[in-house]
């Protein structure tokens, strides 16, 4: 092979791995905080999976996070573009004059979790009975649930016996009886589904019965809105992605067996479950239908929960919602 050859061959290399280089470095970058449980963990490794970040020409940098504060703090600390977390937060910190919005990621909510042979059928069955509650006396589900059980009269706080824990720790409870009812995140709602409990009281429909018009994302994408205006593009293309790969998700009972090791499930019952709550959870109304009803919630909320919840503000912060780039 001759000198003159070999450095053709050289000079193609080198031309090659420019390019690739010219390419990477072309993409556009956005930085995600991601909980190491949570979905959208699940959503971002299908995206990797199938190049939906490729084809969208986004470098997505991800960052592993322990918990929604963890993710609220990075956010905050500019470490990260983008966080899941909720509109209350997002309302509250727009009161206090900050700059963030909230696009809906899932609604797909908890429920009141009983053993099969239960007679507890509605929040009337929860008069006089243990119910653990997850997240704390301000978790949102709690709020609301509280605010259902007004309605008939109900004092929970005063004529059920409340437990507050830890969901593990919950379910644990829940599954040796020692417990009548868990009020759990879904995650946990789904483990207990896959080990023989139903579900006696949907948060979907307390939320229906105190006013929505449909299902309502209480958990989004939160970014800053003058992040957003410069970077709209990256922000559509990124939603776009997920978008895709949610309905890969839908449509693939394949991709979930897949993710066994990330979901951590013990069996397919577990699993099946898993799926069908997830799907059930993906948005599919506009954000304009979205809004009212989060208004209307954040009042009820904001009465169950008071000042330790939203502060001064009694109504959901003008803004909350980002609009551009409205689903259809």
């Amino acid at each position: 092979m001759s000198f003159s050859t070999t450095c053709r061959q050289v000079a193609a290399v080198v031309l090659v791995a420019t390019l690739a280089n010219s390419a990477a470095y072309a993409m556009d970058r956005i930085r995600v905080a991601a909980q190491i449980t949570g979905t959208l963990d699940w959503e971002l490794e299908v995206m990797r999976a199938h190049e939906l970040d490729r084809k969208a020409n986004l470098d997505i940098e991800t960052t592993e996070l322990a918990s929604t504060e963890a993710g609220q703090i990075a956010l905050r600390g500019s470490s990260v573009d983008l966080i899941v977390s909720d509109w209350l937060w997002v309302s509250r910190e727009r009161t206090l004059g900050d700059d963030l919005v909230f696009y809906p990621y899932s609604s797909t909510l908890g429920a009141v979790m009983v053993p099969a042979s239960s007679p507890i059928k509605n929040v009337a069955g929860l008069k006089g009975r243990k119910l653990g509650v997850a997240g704390g006396p301000l978790d949102k589900s709690w709020l609301l649930l509280q605010a259902f059980a007004r309605q008939s009269s109900l004092d929970l706080k005063k004529q059920s016996d409340i437990v507050y824990g830890a969901p593990p720790l919950l379910a644990e409870k829940a599954l040796q009886g020692e417990t009548d009812a868990t009020l759990t995140f879904w995650n946990f709602c789904a483990r207990l589904e896959g080990k023989g409990m139903r579900r006696a009281i949907d948060m979907a429909d307390v939320m229906r019965h105190l006013g929505a018009s449909g299902p309502v994302a209480l958990v989004g994408y939160v970014f800053y809105g003058a992040w957003a205006e410069r970077n709209r593009g990256i922000l559509d293309r990124f939603f776009s992605a997920t978008d895709q790969a949610k309905k890969i998700l839908a449509d693939s009972p394949d991709e979930w067996q897949r993710l066994v090791p990330r979901i951590g499930v013990s069996d397919s019952a577990e699993l099946d479950v898993y799926r069908r709550r997830y799907v059930e959870g993906i948005p599919r109304r506009s954000v304009e239908d979205e809004a009212p009803d989060a208004k209307a919630l954040y009042r009820i909320l904001a009465d169950v929960g008071g000042r330790d919840l939203v502060g001064s503000a009694r109504e959901l912060a003008p803004g909350t919602f980002y609009m551009a780039g409205s689903r259809e």
